[in-house]
């Protein structure tokens, strides 16, 4: 039963193209692809026993791609069953091949006896495996689900693959107050316009009442000389 659990979370990850053609047992109704690869829905407790199950294969897995990666070096192009494969697989380089992949074919061999399923084993080493390169544990997670199963009301929980289905964060962002700095500069400038305005209307009057009072001054000397006259 988990041996099928397990297999059935890694087969979701098939190419869409896979179902194409395929049809029910009723011979009409299609096939469709999972709606969301990389999880399956199961009891709460039969998620829990498979999660170490999984994560075991998983961890398998990528210890062997350093080996991959290290005999793509000595690998060939030419098309197995060739002349110039068979030459390459008897030349030096066909030698450290095998010797450099020896570890990945071992790592493949302990897959397929856990999950005994050829298919699942090749979507783990090739999808699964280097998307978790860079992640030391905790490839899974389960999510308990409200609802109960319909019929015997078992609790039912999500067994997923993390960064599948992940919810992407976005922060807010912060309010910014430049455009309030305008405004205030704003309402600055005709305070300061006001100010030098009433400065000048009061130089301006300053002004006036200073002429006004020479202009006084000198009218009063002639007024008296013409009253002195008038009394001689």
């Amino acid at each position: 039963m988990l041996r099928n659990l397990a297999c059935s979370l890694f087969l979701t990850e098939r190419d869409p193209d896979y179902y194409e053609g395929m049809v029910q047992a009723d011979g009409k109704s299609p096939v469709n692809p999972p709606k969301f690869p990389g999880r399956i829905v199961t009891t709460l407790h039969k998620a829990k026993e498979v999660r170490p199950l999984v994560e075991k294969c998983i961890t398998i897995a990528k210890k062997a791609l350093p080996t991959e990666e290290a005999a793509s070096q000595f690998a060939s192009d030419a098309e197995r069953n060739t002349d110039g494969w068979r030459k390459w697989k008897e030349s030096e380089n066909g030698r450290k091949w095998r010797e450099a992949r020896a570890p990945m074919v071992n790592a493949r061999r302990r897959v397929f006896s856990i999950l005994r399923d050829k298919e699942a084993v090749e979507i783990l080493f090739d999808d699964i495996a280097p998307r978790f390169a860079d992640r030391n544990g905790g490839y899974t997670r389960i999510m308990k689900m409200a609802m109960p199963r319909l019929g015997d009301a078992g609790a039912q929980a999500i067994l997923e693959l993390v960064g599948k289905n992940d919810k992407v964060k976005q922060k807010s962002a912060k309010p910014s107050f430049e455009d309030d700095s305008p405004k205030e500069e704003t309402k600055k400038e005709p305070e300061a316009k006001k100010e030098e305005t009433v400065k000048e209307e009061a130089a301006e009057e300053t002004t006036d009442a200073a002429e006004a009072k020479a202009e006084a001054k000198a009218e009063t000397p002639e007024a008296d000389g013409a009253d002195a006259k008038d009394a001689e």
